[in-house]
């Protein structure tokens, strides 16, 4: 995923930001508690197209971004 792209999206339902989970191709919105799939590379940023995000997911704090 694109880091500048990556920077200009925001969650569709909190306007929040996203967080990029490599391992599962998804953008996360803890706001929302929703994770948001990417396929092929395009973010399906459609709240009916999220999975909800467990407790666990929800409370797990951020990974650090890698250096560009």
């Amino acid at each position: 995923m694109d880091t500048k792209l990556l920077e200009l999206l925001v969650c569709p339902v909190t306007k929040g930001p996203l967080i990029f989970k490599r391992d599962t191709q998804e953008l996360l919105s803890r706001s929302a508690r929703l994770a948001y799939p990417v396929r092929d590379g395009i973010p399906i940023l459609l709240e009916h197209e999220a999975r909800a995000l467990t407790e666990e997911e929800a409370a797990r704090p951020p990974a650090p971004a890698a250096a560009p």
